[in-house]
Parts: structure tokens; C-alpha cells; sequence
């Protein structure tokens, strides 16, 4: 465990450039997964992208002498954890961007924790729900329905989109209260825990893939700006992105590191209209500030400071750019 603290203030050059970098590259993933989707079945995507992302946390982990776990009780749950947590919201992000602008995925991944936090209170008890908690899931689930602009009504192939990229948060919603309750106490380090999770993901999706999509291509035929979209998506998005959250767990504590959370939907709709020349209508960045302070609120990072409590140090869009939750930690 970490504990979320350190002995002195860090220096703000010590883990700004870190911060920023890790929401850059989170935030960015959904600009990926819309090239890889547009030659790749999702499933196929997906399994190369975990895959990719397995390889390169099984390189570090050989490099710095740690093991993926021996206990056959902890590769039961993290198969769980990798269906639920990884294999179906990666895939799911990839159906919906066949429908939505990765701008609006990036934004649908910010509705993590307003599922993660009824699910943790009504199905694993891992939370209670207080007035807070509450009002901050109303303010949320309102900015959900100005995201999807309900008055202009619903249907049709991009709201389709729109639900699976909120169906992925909901598997991550699962997903975190699951891991905090039956692996999060695990003496194991976060990155055997990851890797394992990601070895399991791309066993399932190898078993799946081909039952659903057919066989997945050769990587020598696809097109070098695909080819580079999945090795973006595995290596530097789980491998690189992973190291970078350790040290800033390790800089400024893991409260303060998960503040990442709220800067990886201005990536995604900064780099969504940039890159992609992607347009947006004012309701969506509307109903994504109304999210993102429900969470705020619900989290308690607005308001009263929360008692110190066990906590997932990793913030839900961790997952979505291709690492599992690891750790549970106090803060």
C-alpha cells in the first residue's frame, strides 16, 4: 500500500510535467481506438491493444524481478476483473466510436464513478452513501443526460454509440468495487497485479475474438498508422503510462495523483478536434463540467474533506486507456 501522503510538499516541476503527461496520453486513447476501429473489428483492436499492453508489463515486470501472482483464488477474481474491467469496456469504447466522435467517448469515460459508487454501497458494501455522496450523483446523472442532449430526442445510431461508451464505464463501475473488495488486500505489488489482469484479458479476448470476428488479421497487413494506433494504445497507454502514475502515487500522494481524472476528457475533446477535426455542440462540454463536479462532489473534493478511508488509488480512466486497477489505498 501507499499511504496519500508525503513527508513534504514536492515541488511543482518534480510532477507537473508527469501529471500532464499521463493525461495527455490517457486522453488521447480515444483518438486511437477511432483510427484502429476504422480497420479492426473492435474485438480484434482490442485483443492486439491488451495484448501489446501484457508484453510490455511483463517486460518490466522480468526487468525489475517481480512475479505475477501464484495463488490460484487471486487468478479467479482477476479473471473477473479482467472481463469486466479491461476485455468489455475496451471493447465496448471500440463498438461506440464506430457510431460517436472520440471526443464523446473521452467524455463518457468521466461517468465512471457514478456507477462505481452505488454499486460499491448497494452490491460489495465497500461504501456508505451519505448526503454528499447522493447529491453528487444527482448533479452527475443530470450532466449524463445533457451530454446526451435528452431533449432533442433519443435514437438512432449515434445514441447507440453513446450507451456502449456508458455500458464500458458501467463494466469499470463493476469492475473497481469488485477489485477494492476481494484483491485490493492482496501483498502483491500493483504492477504483477495489472499484468496478471492483462494476461487474462488477452486469453479471453483470443478465446472470443475469433468465435464473434473471425480470425484477427496478420499486424503485416494492416496500415502502418493502425499498426501505430495499437502499439500506442498497449505500450505507451498501460507500459509507459503505468510507470508514470507510480511515481506521481509516489511524488504526491495517490489522492492527489487521481486528480488526473478530470483533465483526461479536456485531452480527449482538445485532441478529438484537433487531430480528428471532430465537432462538438455545446451541451456536451456543459454536461461533461456537470459530471465531472458531481464527482467532485461525490468524492468530496469539494466541500467538507472526507474522513481517511480505503480508497482505489487508480482513477477509472486508467483503466479505459488500458490499465487495470491495481491497489486500494488509504486516504
Amino acid at each position: 500500500m501507499t499511504a496519500d501522503f508525503t513527508p513534504d510538499r514536492p515541488a511543482l516541476r518534480s510532477w507537473l510535467p508527469g501529471f500532464v503527461a499521463l493525461a495527455a496520453i490517457w486522453g488521447s486513447s480515444f483518438l486511437f481506438i477511432k483510427l484502429g476501429v476504422a480497420e479492426l473489428h473492435p474485438l480484434h483492436l482490442t485483443l492486439y491493444r491488451v495484448a501489446a499492453g501484457a508484453l510490455t508489463l511483463l517486460v518490466v515486470l522480468a526487468l525489475l524481478r517481480d512475479r505475477l501472482p501464484r495463488d490460484l483464488r487471486v487468478w479467479g477474481h482477476l479473471t473477473v476483473i479482467g472481463a469486466f474491467g479491461v476485455a468489455m469496456p475496451f471493447t465496448l469504447f471500440g463498438y461506440g466510436e464506430q457510431r460517436i466522435e472520440s471526443l464523446l467517448a473521452g467524455i463518457w469515460n468521466a461517468t465512471t464513478p457514478l456507477v462505481v459508487l452505488p454499486l460499491a454501497v448497494l452490491v460489495f458494501r465497500t461504501e456508505r452513501l451519505n448526503v454528499r455522496g447522493a447529491v453528487g450523483l444527482a448533479l452527475g446523472f443530470a450532466g449524463v443526460l445533457v451530454v446526451l442532449g435528452v431533449w432533442q430526442g433519443v435514437g438512432g445510431a449515434h445514441f447507440v454509440g453513446q450507451l456502449m461508451c456508458f455500458g464500458a464505464a458501467a463494466c469499470y463501475g463493476l469492475a473497481i468495487p469488485y477489485q477494492k473488495k476481494f484483491v485490493a488486500g492482496s501483498t502483491l505489488s500493483g504492477l504483477s497485479l495489472s499484468a496478471a489482469q492483462l494476461v487474462v484479458a488477452s486469453v479471453q479476448l483470443a478465446i472470443v475474438a475469433p468465435l464473434v470476428a473471425g480470425a484477427p488479421p496478420a499486424p503485416t497487413s494492416l496500415s502502418p498508422r493502425v499498426l501505430a494506433a495499437v502499439l500506442v494504445l498497449g505500450a505507451i497507454g498501460t507500459g509507459l503510462a503505468f510507470v508514470i502514475n507510480l511515481r506521481n502515487i509516489r511524488i504526491v500522494g495517490a489522492t492527489s495523483a487521481a486528480t488526473v481524472t478530470y483533465l483526461i476528457p479536456v485531452f480527449a475533446m482538445l485532441i478529438g478536434a484537433l487531430v480528428l477535426g471532430e465537432r462538438i455542440t455545446w451541451h456536451q462540454p456543459v454536461g461533461a463540467l456537470i459530471v465531472l463536479l458531481g464527482v467532485a462532489v461525490s468524492q468530496g473534493r469539494i466541500g467538507r474533506r472526507p474522513r481517511p478511508r480505503m480508497a482505489v488509488v487508480d482513477p477509472p480512466a486508467q483503466l479505459a486507456a488500458g490499465l487495470p486497477p491495481a491497489t486500494a489505498t488509504p486516504r
